[in-house]
C-alpha cells in the first residue's frame, strides 16, 4: 500500500460524563489518549487534528476546528477534509478516545480498502456487527461528495451509511471508547495487564 494517505483525528466534543473538560488528555498506559491515536495513525501525511490546540508527545498535527466549535463529528469531519490536500486518495477517521486502536488497525483498514477498489470505505464492526463510524478508512473524494453543505448537528451514521463499504472485524478491546470513569477505569486496567504480560 505504497500510496500517500491522510489521517482526521477528532480530538474536541464534549465530556459530560467524565467531569467535562478536555478528555483527550486523560493518560492511559502513560500516555494520553490523544497521543495514542496519533501514534495510530503516525504514517499519515498529513495527520489532522480537529479540536482545540494541545500540547502532544512526537510529531505535531495540523490543527483546525469545525464550525462552530462543538458542531459534531460531521463538523468537525468536514473541517479536518478542508486541510487534507486534493493529492491525499484516502482518508483515516479516527476518534481520539479509542486507546485500543494501533498502527496494526490502520494498516488493516487500509489493507481491506484497497483489496475493495469499488468500496468508498472500510470500518472496524464489533462483536454485534455494530459499525464502528468512528474507526475507519474512506476514499477521500467519496467523503467531501456525501458532506451536505451545512454539516453541523448532522449525524455521522447519515453521512457515512449510504456509502458502500468494507467491514473490518474487530479484534478485542479495538472498539472499546471512554466515555465514562467506568471506561477509563477499564482501559488503564487492560493496559495495565498488557504492560505486565509483556514484562513477564
Amino acid at each position: 500500500m505504497p500510496e500517500r494517505w491522510a489521517a482526521v483525528v477528532l480530538a474536541g466534543g464534549r465530556s459530560s460524563r467524565l467531569g467535562g473538560g478536555d478528555k483527550t488528555r486523560l493518560r492511559v498506559g502513560g500516555r494520553a489518549l490523544l497521543d495514542h491515536a496519533l501514534a495510530a495513525v503516525a504514517g499519515a501525511d498529513p495527520v489532522v487534528a480537529v479540536g482545540p490546540r494541545q500540547p502532544v508527545d512526537g510529531v505535531e498535527p495540523r490543527w483546525t476546528r469545525e464550525d462552530p466549535p462543538g458542531g459534531g463529528p460531521v463538523a468537525a469531519l468536514a473541517a479536518g477534509l478542508a486541510a487534507v490536500p486534493g493529492a491525499c486518495p484516502s482518508v483515516v477517521l479516527l476518534a481520539a478516545d479509542q486507546p485500543g486502536v494501533t498502527a496494526a488497525t490502520v494498516w488493516r483498514l487500509r489493507a481491506a480498502l484497497a483489496d475493495a477498489p469499488d468500496a468508498a470505505g472500510a470500518l472496524l464492526v464489533d462483536a454485534s456487527s455494530r459499525r464502528q463510524w468512528l474507526t475507519g478508512v474512506w476514499r477521500a473524494a467519496a467523503l467531501r461528495a456525501a458532506l451536505r453543505a451545512d454539516p453541523a448537528g448532522a449525524a455521522l451514521r447519515a453521512v457515512l451509511g449510504p456509502l458502500p463499504g468494507v467491514e473490518v472485524p474487530a479484534r478485542p478491546d479495538e472498539t472499546e471508547d471512554v466515555d465514562t470513569p467506568d471506561d477509563l477505569a477499564a482501559a488503564r486496567a487492560r493496559h495495565e495487564h498488557a504492560r505486565q504480560g509483556s514484562a513477564g
